[in-house]
């Protein structure tokens, strides 16, 4: 456990010391500042059934700040430390392959999740500053926050695996850009395909389609599958992570 702090407290550095970190910690809140002033607007215009969280969490500036944010987070991870040659050091070390992961990973989803923060207290700030007797779903809210921590969860894992398989940051983002994206797509055009179709297949597209997940969560809507399938799928790209770096620990 002792070297397990160590690491995770070595990464956390990395992440908070880097100008990165604060370029996208600033591009999501203006970004995601943008798509809740697009929500006011909305409501300002016309009568809506939807609140003020789900149009926050579904306008084109959100979702254009959403998975920009995983390949800046993950594509360092591993590759940095292939490029410089410190992962083969480290991997000789007496350290654990899963403890070096988990200690990676750990750090990216504490950064992820500072990354969302703000956003959160937009509602509040909104509420303290105007004045205005209006209620926010607190279902809504945490619905959406927690389908934002387990898809951030599932996709910061595909970039540490991404990350992993090459020495070049570039390479890296932009593999996990194209999976992440991939994996969203793919449940739209699923369900798009599986209208028409019997009642037993277009459960299971629900059940995959990332895009329904959002939907039903920012409703506060909150289903235990989804939970399942994220943290399943998760824990599915660690092992791909892990079972990477073994072979290049072997080969060290």
């Amino acid at each position: 456990m002792r070297i397990l702090t160590i690491l995770f407290g070595k990464e956390m550095r990395a992440f908070f010391l880097s100008p990165v970190a604060y370029v996208v910690i600033a591009l999501v809140m203006v970004l995601t500042g943008f798509s809740f002033k697009a929500a006011l607007t909305i409501l300002e215009r016309t009568s809506s059934e939807g609140s003020l969280v789900i149009w926050t969490y579904s306008s084109y500036w959100f979702w254009l700040s959403f998975f920009p944010i995983f390949p800046l987070v993950t594509m360092r991870l591993f590759s940095e430390e292939r490029k410089l040659g410190t992962l083969e050091t480290l991997m000789t070390a007496p350290v654990r392959t899963w403890q070096v992961l988990a200690a990676k990973y750990g750090a990216a989803l504490v950064f992820y999740a500072v990354i969302w923060l703000p956003s959160a207290l937009y509602f509040f700030l909104f509420l303290g500053i105007t004045g205005l007797d209006m209620v926010i779903p607190r279902g809504e809210l945490i619905g959406s926050l927690l389908i934002l921590f387990l898809s951030g969860a599932l996709y910061l894992a595909v970039g540490c695996f991404a990350s992993a398989l090459t020495s070049n940051q570039i390479v890296a983002g932009v593999m996990a850009f194209t999976l992440c994206l991939m994996h969203f797509l793919l449940g739209v055009f699923s369900l798009n395909l599986a209208n028409n179709l019997p009642t037993e297949i277009m459960e299971i597209v629900t059940y995959i389609a990332p895009h329904a997940h959002f939907q039903r969560f920012t409703r506060g809507l909150v289903d235990t599958r989804p939970i399942v399938y994220y943290l399943s799928l998760a824990t599915f790209f660690l092992f791909l992570t892990h079972q990477a770096l073994e072979y290049r620990r072997w080969r060290a």
